[in-house]
């Protein structure tokens, strides 16, 4: 250890410095083995390192008793600083690395990713906040795994039937449902269309298992107005089933944001119940680890959910 300005420098092993301040306090290794729990002899070995390192004895050890120098008392005098002093310094940086340097992981589903994320990461940045926020976009059941691992800070998804405890669930809004056609098709010149008009049109669905809730409301819609839809094509992906309807494959039952894909050969429609009200069937929820803590993740909830409806235009 150097001597900087009249103090000790820093490049010490803190350990070697913790050991030497608890048999300084002791004046007993054996006590102050048992404080620091390790054994006697490794307290006395680092002991002898610090000591090696400075150049100098810190203790006079007999048989029945240790003192300490006047460097030991030199050092016992001035340790505590440099300690607090590092403590300080650490903890500085850890601050600092959450403001500037911290990645922060958002995931979102599709429709989400394409409408939500865009203005929120805008509304964000408007803030000043200079954190590096990283998409990943995914599929609800495969989002909640990586919120539980620490893979994903947060997660924009629908509400899953069965609920993880482990998990906190925040509803933002029930997204509202367009019909995607082919640009050609006669329901083009409605402004609005309900489900009777769509009972003989040729239909693409996302698959049951990775996309339940699309998958469910495109049957729901249909039984509750005793019609059974017509499926000629199941597609994993929106990008993919959009591109099937510009391709004049059939019609789709899509949430509102994924009409901001701009496909050619295709054109949106609102869907609306028998009283003329937009159907709004598909639940989006903020998702993240429950009783943990996170202002920026706070940060980025409250923007959604206070700029949820101009989102939304």
């Amino acid at each position: 250890m150097r001597r900087v300005n009249g103090l000790w420098g820093t490049g010490m092993d803190t350990k070697l410095l913790r050991c030497f301040e608890v048999a300084a306090s002791e004046l007993h290794f054996g006590r102050a083995a048992r404080r620091l729990d390790i054994l006697p002899s490794a307290l006395g070995r680092n002991i002898r390192l610090l000591e090696e390192e400075i150049g100098t004895r810190l203790f006079e050890r007999s048989t029945r008793n240790v003192v300490l120098t006047r460097s030991g008392h030199e050092l016992q005098r001035v340790v505590p600083v440099l300690l607090a002093g590092l403590e300080d310094a650490i903890a500085g940086v850890r601050r600092a690395a959450l403001r500037h340097e911290r990645v922060f992981r958002v995931g979102a589903i599709d429709s989400a990713a394409t409408g939500l994320i865009p203005q929120l990461m805008h509304d964000f940045r408007s803030t000043g906040n200079e954190l590096e926020l990283v998409l990943v976009e995914d599929k609800t059941a495969r989002m909640l795994p990586k919120l539980i691992n620490g893979t994903l800070d947060l997660a924009f998804v629908r509400p899953p039937a069965i609920v993880r405890p482990e998990i906190q669930f925040d509803h933002l809004l029930d997204e509202p449902t367009v019909v995607a056609l082919p640009g050609n098709h006669p329901l083009c010149a409605s402004p609005r269309l309900r489900i009777a008009d769509l009972a003989e049109v040729p239909l693409i669905v996302p698959s049951a298992r990775n996309r339940p809730h699309s998958f469910d409301l495109t049957f729901r819609l249909f039984r509750s107005a005793g019609l059974e839809p017509r499926i000629v094509q199941q597609a994993e992906e929106k990008q993919t089933i959009v591109n099937l309807v510009g391709a004049g494959i059939g019609a789709a039952l899509v949430p509102h944001w994924t009409s901001r894909m701009t496909v050619e050969g295709v054109v949106y429609r609102p869907l609306v119940d028998e009283g003329g009200h937009q159907v709004s069937a598909l639940p989006l929820a903020a998702a993240w680890v429950r009783g943990s803590r996170d202002e920026h993740r706070d940060l980025l909830v409250s923007l959604a959910k206070a700029n949820i409806g101009r989102y939304c235009q």
